[in-house]
């Protein structure tokens, strides 16, 4: 797999803030050493997030987003910056780059850096600084001391112009890009050799180790059954993304795997000796491989994988549990990151809903697809529970802000493959290879398995 197939769920997603016209743009594709973004004089050149896909070295498949102006005016302008607040929600490292042109002529540190850095702040994401145009003009020293007081990291760059050097297809030299960074004194590196050392000791932890998908859930050597219906939902030719990441997941873990459909189970489970040590389904068809997996054969779906895997399975677990207190006057959010049209049998539009009907009655059922969803606490209080897919295509940072908003908000939110467990009957037995999260729904429900 290339670095340009790597999906985005995998790569770490570095958020591009600042005002309009601050060298945010020309930052990126000096990183890219392509132009990646439009760039000019003329302040909101870049309405929408411009995403560039790259293999950073030393850090890997990275995702830079490139967002519009946090100062934008007008009805439009208003509509750049929510989309803008919008990536908050994605982003694992965020850059926040001050033109220091402005320090003479204006307010060059004010409610906008200030915004910025609250929010990254508030989500606990890790920031970076950049102090653009430094061949212009410095860095007041009070500004300096602010941030070496809150321990926030910053840079020196000057990259205006990058994009005519480029049209001459003359790349930065290093001494154009500035002095080798001074691990000694970090913090004031410059040039874009500075931001990649500076960039590199901000990497999460989580993307440097992420949590496995089912690895960790099978002894060296063993195997596991994957059931895998090709339906409407798998093109011809491929298998659907989690199924992927999961089949790569069991190899990197030097484990091993048989992958079947539902008319080919038992005959699986018969002919394997010893059987195997996990099956794992597609959750459309757990009713249908519940009753043929016998019960001391450990049995879940890729679906409640991911729930750990991208998300907080226990609090996922606690939501689903509260599919028994919905009524028909409910309403119940259904969300799908992918923006696929939907086709016939969709489990999203169609089944899950179908079964919710049948277990409750006729509540009503809402939809949002991709990056939508409800912006404020108080839209989202207007539900009473939020059903999200698996969140394949995402990383772990977009999912867990999903959930922790649900919370302020006092929604529970399960995912796709816990809500149809609980609906069929069956979703303690599908926790039994998550100790904590079984017994966390056994308290709730008081489910013996």
């Amino acid at each position: 797999m290339s670095a340009f197939t790597v999906p985005k769920g995998f790569r770490l997603h570095i958020g591009i803030f600042g005002r309009r016209n601050t060298g945010k743009s020309s930052l990126l594709n000096a990183l890219t050493r392509q132009q990646t973004s439009i760039v000019s004089d003329v302040a909101g050149t870049t309405t929408d997030p411009i995403e560039k896909p790259m293999e950073f070295l030393p850090i890997g498949p990275v995702l830079f987003i490139d967002t519009a102006g946090i100062d934008d005016e007008g009805e439009l302008g208003n509509l750049r910056i929510e989309k803008t607040m919008q990536f908050f929600d994605r982003t694992e490292i965020g850059i926040l780059v001050v033109d220091t042109t402005r320090f003479a002529r204006e307010d060059g540190w004010g409610c906008y850096e200030n915004k910025v850095l609250s929010e990254l702040k508030r989500r606990n994401i890790p920031v970076l600084v950049v102090f653009n145009k430094t061949d212009i003009a410095g860095v007041p020293s009070d500004i300096q001391t602010k941030l070496d007081s809150e321990q926030i990291p910053y840079v020196k760059t000057a990259v205006p112009g990058y994009e005519s050097r480029l049209r001459k297809n003359s790349a930065l030299s290093a001494e154009e890009e500035g002095p080798e960074s001074d691990s000694r004194n970090w913090k004031k590196d410059s040039g874009i050799p500075g931001f990649r050392d500076a960039l590199v000791r901000l990497v999460p932890e989580e993307f440097l180790t992420p949590p496995p998908i089912l690895s960790d859930l099978l002894p060296a050597g063993e195997f596991a059954v994957l059931v895998v219906p090709i339906d409407k939902e798998a093109p011809k030719g491929r298998l659907i993304l989690p199924q992927v990441q999961a089949i790569r997941d069991i190899l990197d873990g030097h484990e091993g795997c048989l992958v079947v459909q539902e008319n080919m189970l038992d005959t699986a489970i018969r002919r394997l000796n010893p059987p195997p040590r996990l099956v794992v389904t597609d959750s459309q068809a757990f009713k249908t491989v519940a009753s043929i997996v016998p019960r001391e054969i450990p049995l879940t779906s890729f679906s409640i994988l991911f729930a750990r895997q991208k998300g907080d399975l226990i609090t996922m677990v606690e939501g689903a549990a509260t599919i028994s207190q919905l009524t028909p006057k409910s309403r119940v959010l259904i969300a799908e990151s992918c923006s696929h049209h939907p086709i016939t049998e969709d489990i999203g539009t169609e089944k899950i809903p179908n079964w919710l009907r049948k277990a409750v009655g006729a509540l009503e059922i809402g939809h949002v697809q991709g990056h939508d969803f409800p912006a404020t606490v108080e839209e989202l209080a207007r539900w009473d529970l939020v059903i999200h897919c698996g969140a394949c295509m995402w990383n772990r940072r977009e999912m867990l802000s999903r959930i922790a908003r649900c919370v302020e908000a006092g929604v529970p939110i399960t995912n796709y493959g816990l809500a149809i467990a609980f609906l069929h009957g069956i979703l303690g037995r599908a926790l039994a290879v998550f100790p904590e999260a079984q017994k966390k729904y056994r308290e709730i429900t008081g489910d013996i398995v």
